[in-house]
């Protein structure tokens, strides 16, 4: 079955760019559109995406909010939110990931990789670009801790090989990449990685990898 996606952005022009690089690719359909927040929630209740391709600056309400009533625990539907934003940087980017999106992209990103995060995204996975994650939470260094706080008391239910895969998880490893690093095999880190997301309560490895800087378990900048 094709992978149902609803845009939400703003411009118009712009939907119609991204319904063309979807609707060529056969195992992607755009099931609907929406110019803001508050448009998205009626169509992901109405259609039911897989994907919601969710813009942050809207008007009425925007892509933060929206992304938090479309992952929060009233959620209706099995929606994923990959959020568009323009800037790499955008302030806003930390709050999406952490009302819910499974990752995010730059507008101008090729065509190529937009098709492909969307099917990561729906696949379970999160989007988690290294590059750009390291330069999102390294802007947001100052308000985060400083390494000397005592980490908080959810952490230390986390065994010991599960802080380590943690840790590999915020600075962007995959899951082949975790397991070379580690020397185990893929099905055990996604295990792990598993374990991690419930005994932490989050949803995906990127609310992990926010969790891991915002706790102080991971500083920007540290290898």
């Amino acid at each position: 079955m094709a992978i149902r996606v609803l845009l939400v952005d703003d411009q118009p022009l712009l939907r119609t760019g991204f319904r063309m690089i979807l609707e060529a690719e056969a195992d992607l359909a755009v099931v609907g559109e929406a110019g803001d927040g508050l448009q998205a929630l009626d169509q992901v209740r109405a259609l039911q995406p897989d994907v919601v391709l969710m813009d942050i600056r809207m008007p009425r309400m925007d892509g933060v909010e929206a992304t938090r009533q479309i992952t929060g625990p009233e959620r209706n539907g099995p929606a994923k939110v990959l959020v568009l934003t323009t800037f790499d940087l955008d302030e806003y980017v930390v709050e999406a990931l952490r009302a819910g999106a499974s990752g995010f992209l730059l507008k101008d990103a090729p065509a190529n990789e937009l098709v492909q995060a969307i099917r990561v995204v729906a696949g379970g996975e999160a989007m988690l670009a290294p590059s750009i994650t390291r330069r999102l939470l390294d802007k947001y260094a100052g308000h985060l801790p400083s390494g000397e706080e005592p980490l908080p008391d959810t952490l230390h239910t986390l065994t010991d090989r599960e802080v380590e895969v943690l840790k590999l998880v915020a600075r962007g490893l995959s899951n082949a990449e975790i397991a070379a690093d580690l020397f185990v095999s893929e099905t055990t880190v996604k295990t792990h990685v598993g374990h991690v997301l419930t005994k932490l309560g989050l949803r995906d490895r990127v609310q992990a990898a926010v969790y891991a800087y915002e706790s102080g378990l991971v500083r920007p900048g540290a290898q």
